[in-house]
């Protein structure tokens, strides 16, 4: 197991800044992901670790070794680190078969015939491809050759290992079977373990810590899958990990009114007053459309049913509170029992389970948190 640590990183690719004065660290044999939209920089943190790309300024450290130093040009080459990658497109070698493709690079590392094989059929068993070894990547299913993948980047035995958006090309059951497969492999081998993806799911199922990456390079929060969710640091975070609806809202003296139409909302509550020392300004109501609660006599609020949509287990709708359209979800079965299957035109009642509140401009903007 191996530490890493980026220490004020950053990396620019002639104008474009992509990462700066990027700090963290990754404690060694945990599983480590970095969640953030396309083109955030994630995939460069990978290639800085595997030392495929070089620091402009900061340094970083596996272990107790300094593996790339921006201030000295320095930049350890990767096939000394020892770490093992896998990337999107899984880069198996089409013209070798399963077996080929795991030894290859113990091959390149001139490892001994027999031990070679011997730990290439272990690594071919710890991702259970055993009986498929003569096989070619042709022959094989997206999930198979996602295993030769990792079972090559396994049979190096490394400290680390590095997972660029792995499961982004597999059909949703085989990234739920993949996912599972990875989480126990990286807890049986003792890696420590850094995921790359934009898929908030994946990320809640494997990690023991999400840092949540934004558009410019930046970690917006670093904590437990249910930190993170539960305790978003701001609307960016809570927004990227799930179906969010923000409420813009206009405070005074703790009353609140909807930005859209001046309409009253919720009381603004105490412990939102007390943490921003003020009883007026402007707010972001948050929640998730399962926390949104419909009733035909009781809520607080009220509604209209705008449009409604059978997802199977799931029944859909979107609420018009007065200007300002929120999305609610059920399960379908609860819907039924309990006589809240609305249609559209309806009118309702409505209330929140859970709300949470972001200092906001009002239109969405946030101005801090």
């Amino acid at each position: 197991m191996s530490e890493i640590e980026f220490r004020s990183v950053s990396k620019s690719f002639r104008t474009k800044k992509v990462l700066e004065n990027l700090s963290f660290t990754i404690r060694p044999g945990e599983c480590f992901t970095i969640l953030g939209p396309s083109g955030c920089g994630k995939t460069i943190v990978v290639r800085l670790i595997a030392g495929f790309e070089t620091p402009d300024r900061g340094t970083i450290r596996i272990g107790t070794t300094t593996v790339a130093d921006g201030s000295k040009g320095y930049a350890l080459p990767p096939e000394n680190r020892n770490i093992g990658v896998v990337f999107q497109d899984y880069a198996v070698w089409p013209h070798m078969t399963v077996l080929e493709n795991v030894l290859y690079p113990l091959r390149m590392q001139k490892v001994p015939k027999e031990e070679a094989l011997q730990r290439a059929k272990m690594a071919i068993q710890q991702v259970n491809m055993e009986g498929l070894e003569d096989r070619l990547p042709y022959q094989l299913s997206g999930g198979q050759q996602q295993r030769v993948a990792l079972a090559r980047a396994l049979v190096s035995k490394p400290a680390i290992l590095l997972l660029d958006e792995p499961l982004s090309n597999l059909d949703a059951n085989l990234r739920e079977e993949m996912r599972f497969e990875i989480k126990e492999l990286q807890k049986s081998t003792n890696s420590t373990l850094l995921y790359v993806t934009h898929d908030q799911e994946v990320a809640l199922a494997i990690s023991d810590r999400i840092a949540v990456m934004n558009e410019k390079g930046e970690f917006q929060q670093v904590g437990t899958p249910e930190e993170v969710y539960d305790q978003p640091a701001n609307p960016f975070v809570f927004r990227f990990l799930g179906i969010a609806n923000f409420i813009p809202v206009h405070a005074r003296d703790g009353k609140t009114f909807l930005a859209s139409s001046a309409k009253e909302f919720l009381p603004l509550p105490d412990t939102v007053q007390k943490a921003e020392g003020t009883s007026s300004g402007k707010f972001l109501a948050a929640c998730r459309p399962m926390e949104v609660e419909l009733s035909h006599t009781s809520g607080p609020l009220e509604g209209k049913v705008v449009r409604k949509a059978l997802l199977g287990p799931i029944i859909d709708y979107r609420i018009d509170l007065g200007g300002t359209v929120v999305r609610a979800q059920l399960q379908t079965e609860e819907g039924s029992m309990k006589g809240l299957i609305f249609e559209e035109g309806d009118s309702c009642r409505v209330g929140f389970s859970r709300l949470l509140w972001f200092p906001g401009n009002g239109e969405g903007e946030v101005t801090h948190g």
